[in-house]
């Protein structure tokens, strides 16, 4: 395998393990809460998102493991924020996407 070729096989890796990180409707709106806010608690998202702390840190926890947001401490609170601000160009492509299947179809493909 060439070099190209190993690191194509490498970023398809990656790529498949961070959409799976992401295939879950609450760490979507994390990412949306962190777009906004830049950096939060775990208190504050689960109080805007509805759910747990403990679950808003299962979460986090898969998200930080994936590079998609990271850690900074202040004092004894942690807060998050995205790791690379280029995830929202693809989350907000694939949302713009969706969108427009909406208006035209009315509906999305799969079981809902």
């Amino acid at each position: 395998m060439t070099g190209k070729n190993h690191l194509d096989k490498r970023i398809f890796e990656l790529h498949a393990r961070v959409c799976k990180a992401l295939s879950h409707p609450k760490r979507l709106e994390i990412i949306d809460l962190l777009r906004d806010e830049k950096e939060m608690g775990v208190s504050e998202m689960a109080e805007k998102i509805g759910i747990t702390k403990a679950n808003v840190s299962q979460h986090l926890s898969l998200m930080c493991q994936q590079n998609i947001v990271k850690t900074r401490r202040d004092g004894i609170a942690i807060l998050y924020s995205l790791a690379n601000p280029k995830i929202l160009l693809a989350y907000d492509a694939l949302r713009k996407a969706l969108k427009e299947q909406l208006e035209v179809d009315g509906k999305l493909p799969g079981k809902f």
